[in-house]
């Protein structure tokens, strides 16, 4: 008896059902993707090309996921392919950056999806010369790494140099940019609330202005 029990607990599972349970995985994990990056069926058909039917029964598990349909979704999320099928890790513990442009600004993940993201931050030199101030929620963690970070919070103005962080709560009115005519990298960490902010498709209007640095 014990035998058997052993042979039925050793024996290996389908690979036809393993591989039908992540197909299952990927609708949720698209929807919940979208609504985290603050994007409707719409901002994300006119973002991919996909129409909106598609994405709808791709989230709702009847329509199945090929490659030509996942590529463009994962770019746009900024995710890894197999992060967005849910593929089982490889043991390779190294992130893939692939660098993401917002607003004239490039975000390069620097952790997996899920909780407080890590980026770093390159922002060139502009033409704001009257920087416009924006709020949005959470907190956000900021380490210079090169160049000097003039940094707007409210009716104060600061100057970051390579070694200088700052924490502060987003709901004050801020702005970031270079202090000279250098590119200025940061670290930045932020949580969901940041990322909605600033690496979700700019569609529509946002709390405060929708333009300036963030």
């Amino acid at each position: 008896m014990a035998a058997e029990e052993d042979a039925v607990r050793q024996t290996p599972q389908d690979p036809g059902n393993a591989k039908d349970g992540v197909l299952a995985a990927v609708g949720p994990r698209l929807r919940d993707l979208r609504r985290r990056h603050g994007m409707t069926l719409a901002e994300l058909a006119e973002r991919t090309g996909i129409n909106e039917s598609t994405l709808s029964r791709l989230e709702g598990g009847t329509r199945k996921p090929t490659l030509e349909l996942l590529l463009p979704l994962a770019e746009v999320h900024a995710v890894p392919l197999d992060e967005l099928v849910g593929a089982p890790r490889t043991g390779d513990p190294r992130i893939h950056l692939r660098p993401v442009s917002r607003d004239g600004l490039t975000y390069v993940p620097l952790s997996r999806p899920g909780g407080v993201q890590a980026h770093k931050l390159l922002i060139p030199p502009g033409q704001d010369t009257e920087p416009t101030l924006r709020t949005h929620e959470g907190f956000e963690w900021l380490y210079v790494l090169a160049g000097r970070l003039r940094l707007i919070l409210g009716e104060r103005t600061l100057v970051l140099k390579p070694g200088e962080a700052a924490e502060f709560d987003t709901h004050v009115p801020h702005w970031l940019g270079p202090d000279d005519d250098r590119t200025v990298e940061l670290l930045v960490l932020f949580g969901h609330q940041g990322e909605r902010a600033h690496l979700r498709a700019r569609q529509g209007p946002e709390r405060g202005p929708s333009t300036g640095r963030a």
